[in-house]
């Protein structure tokens, strides 16, 4: 192969291909849904993952002993495509809810409405999204390298899954803002561009959240 083509090759492939998910959202990716982003700062999740978070620090978690749950919204409005369904993003509000009905349950009384002594929780799934995955180290060889170029061409590439959230928590009798958060997380990938998105590629993240969740309430709790 002449060299002009095979470095028009690593420049398509570099430029156009490569690139790696990352564990938290870039200020300009956030979505609207939280009234303000301007408090939120770089912190570990109580599993030790990267989010954008913001605690009230005179807030008193202990004198909460509630917790009731808003219904998960897609926040923007989505547009579902060939491989994200309508049916798949409703599949994952509803996983994502009984995810946190689930693990906040651990910790406080369910309730079924706002009240005294109670937390508030607002969810939103703000993005689902599938894209190319980057070359991987071995592939940046001459001809596994053009192997590896035209395959993405052809749409036989694993596809990255990303999904994101915001959250909000309030006291539930008075609407003052206690935190907020914002995280993204990796699903598993997908065969090709073709392959259809279940809630099964989401599942392990979802209830990554949630118990995350629940476990920085419990933290918070006790201080």
């Amino acid at each position: 192969m002449k060299m002009p083509v095979l470095k028009a090759l690593i420049c398509a492939a570099i430029l156009g291909v490569g690139g790696c998910a990352g564990s938290q959202l870039d200020p300009g990716q956030y979505s609207g849904f939280l009234k303000d982003y301007s408090r939120l700062k770089p912190a570990q999740s109580a599993t030790g993952f990267q989010v954008m978070r913001w605690i009230d620090p005179d807030v008193k978690l202990s004198k909460y002993n509630k917790v009731y749950i808003e219904p998960s919204q897609l926040y923007p409005k989505p547009q579902p495509t060939a491989v994200i369904s309508a049916q798949t993003l409703q599949d994952i509000t509803g996983y994502y809810d009984a995810a946190l009905q689930r693990e906040l349950g651990k910790s406080l009384r369910i309730v079924s409405g706002p009240g005294p002594d109670t937390i508030l929780v607002r969810p939103a799934i703000t993005a689902v999204s599938t894209s190319t995955q980057g070359l991987k180290p071995y592939e940046v060889v001459p001809i596994a390298l053009v192997a590896a170029v035209v395959n993405t061409a052809a749409g036989g590439r694993d596809q990255n899954v990303e999904i994101a959230t915001e959250a909000a928590f309030l006291d539930a009798d008075t609407q003052k803002v206690l935190a907020q958060v914002v995280r993204t997380g990796g699903g598993t990938p997908l065969e090709n561009d073709k392959t259809q998105l279940t809630l099964d590629a989401v599942k392990p993240v979802l209830d990554g959240w949630a118990k995350d969740l629940r476990l920085s309430i419990e933290t918070l709790k006790t201080r």
